[in-house]
């Protein structure tokens, strides 16, 4: 399956009182790369993210956001000194009656007063919240890997359409190649008829010179190599694991065997086709460029 490198994917869950939630952005790179941006708190399991995206992601430059919101009291809990608060309403009864005012004095007002009311953290289980975070790291993983399917799936198409297109040009190339001989020998025999008049030819010689000039622009095997380099790609299209690095070397070889098939024509009109297939082959390269 053609997977692009670019892509999106985001997952959320309530899972034991806490809100998590997990995107993954990836661009192209040739090896697979990793970076995050996640809770402090969380940090002693970004290796462990890591190997989970590694798993089913090979290339790509991927980027790792996670925030965690507490939605139920989760992670933490509020303790009351009850000796300061006491203490705090004694110093106010005492001074209602030395002031003789009203002593107004409620649970509201003594919370207000420091170190009354304390948060405390509560012990994280990591292990439950690391369960939690890869669960929801899998569905982000889903929809991040549906999203470069899409994309692929396009590519893929792309692909196929231009590599048709250089089998068309080779066809015509294979038919035109025998031509330009012929037409090199009726062309070298016309010349020579202008140069010296009606005298007889040496056939042999003429021949010769034919077959010199058919061996120098002889593209069958470049031409087969291709055909056979074009029918690799349509396989790799259809291969399930991650093919961009191999797609890659293929189409060196494709150019190659084009920039060959150039430097021996001697036809515009081969020449032409030359350049059509190299045109398609840098529209494959570019796409090649963002495939997994």
């Amino acid at each position: 399956m053609i997977l692009s490198m670019t892509g999106f994917g985001r997952g959320t869950a309530v899972l034991n009182g806490r809100e998590i939630t997990v995107e993954l952005r990836s661009v192209n790179s040739r090896y697979f790369e990793y970076s995050s941006r996640i809770p402090r708190s969380c940090s002693y399991m970004d290796s462990r993210l890591k190997k989970q995206l590694n798993e089913r992601v090979t290339r790509g430059k991927v980027e790792l956001s996670m925030t965690i919101q507490n939605v139920e009291a989760a992670d933490a809990e509020v303790t009351v000194n009850m000796e300061l608060a006491r203490s705090y309403q004694k110093a106010l009864r005492n001074l209602s009656e030395k002031l003789c005012i009203k002593n107004d004095v409620t649970v509201s007002t003594l919370t207000r007063f420091p170190d009354v009311l304390a948060t405390r953290h509560a012990d994280v289980d990591e292990e439950q919240l690391w369960a939690d975070v890869s669960a929801v790291t899998a569905q982000a993983l889903d929809n991040f890997i549906a999203m470069r399917a899409a994309e692929g799936a396009k590519m893929k198409a792309d692909v196929a359409g231009r590599a048709q297109t250089i089998l068309d040009c080779v066809a015509f190339v294979e038919e035109r190649s025998p031509q330009t001989v012929r037409e090199y020998n009726e062309k070298l025999a016309a010349r020579v008829h202008e140069l010296l008049g009606d005298v007889t030819l040496d056939e042999g010689r003429l021949l010769q010179e034919t077959a010199i000039f058919a061996d120098k622009v002889a593209v069958a095997e470049e031409t087969v190599r291709l055909r056979s380099h074009i029918a690799q790609l349509g396989k790799f299209l259809e291969a399930e694991e991650p093919i961009g690095r191999k797609m890659d070397f293929l189409v060196q070889e494709i150019n190659r065997e084009a920039n060959t098939i150039g430097s021996k024509a001697s036809d515009v009109a081969i020449a032409g086709k030359v350049i059509d297939i190299k045109a398609e082959v840098e529209k494959i390269r570019e796409q090649i460029q963002n495939i997994e």
